[in-house]
């Protein structure tokens, strides 16, 4: 018999995160497109991110024939979050377009699932790319990076915001993402977790 899922959190009834994901404005847009094959990844750090931020929104696909729409957001600029050869660094980029608030396009995904997404989705591709700065550490302690600076899709939201936004700060987001990992590693015993992910000495 499958165990109860809260609806909301889509965790496991006993392992509920809504107590710990706060609502917070934003004046920037957070548009998040999910992989289909992210959607039931145990630690889906996109859903946390839009339940937690009032100004967001998750769309799920492959092919989104919403964008034409979704994108043209009155009054956003729209841009993507990710790397390439044209990519801006993303506090110069708002300084030039200050005027207009962020409508921060992420996908969501392995590199190369969301490398898929801008295959198939040419709006996307075209959107001016901006890029985080250098040296972020993740504290995704149950996966390896891919490379230096890779965060989870929640933590570069985070991240984000915090520079586009600051003072205001959206660390608050990041409470539910650290209990999921600490409950994963619970449940895997602190033994195996230390024999797997813990800091070589």
């Amino acid at each position: 018999m499958p165990r109860s899922q809260c609806p909301r959190c889509a965790r496991p009834t006993e392992r509920c995160l809504c107590a710990l994901i706060p609502c917070l404005p934003s004046r920037t847009r957070v548009l998040i497109l999910q992989h289909p094959g992210e959607v039931r990844h145990a630690l889906n750090t996109a859903r946390l991110a839009a339940l937690g931020l009032s100004n967001a929104e998750l769309l799920v696909g492959e092919v989104f024939e919403s964008l034409p729409t979704v994108l043209q957001q009155p009054g956003y600029r729209a841009c993507l979050l990710f790397p390439g050869e044209q990519a801006h660094a993303l506090l110069p980029f708002v300084e030039q377009h200050r005027e207009q608030p962020l409508l921060l396009v992420v996908p969501d995904g392995t590199w190369r699932k969301a490398r898929k997404l801008l295959h198939l989705n040419p709006l996307l591709a075209a959107l001016p790319r901006v890029v985080l700065p250098a040296g972020l550490q993740s504290r995704y302690r149950l996966r390896k990076a891919p490379m230096p600076g890779a965060l989870s899709t929640i933590e570069a939201i985070v991240s984000a915001l915090n520079s586009v936004e600051a003072p205001a700060r959206f660390d608050a987001l990041l409470k539910p993402f650290d209990a999921l990992i600490e409950g994963q590693i619970e449940a895997m015993g602190e033994q195996v977790y230390q024999r797997n992910h813990g800091q070589p000495d």
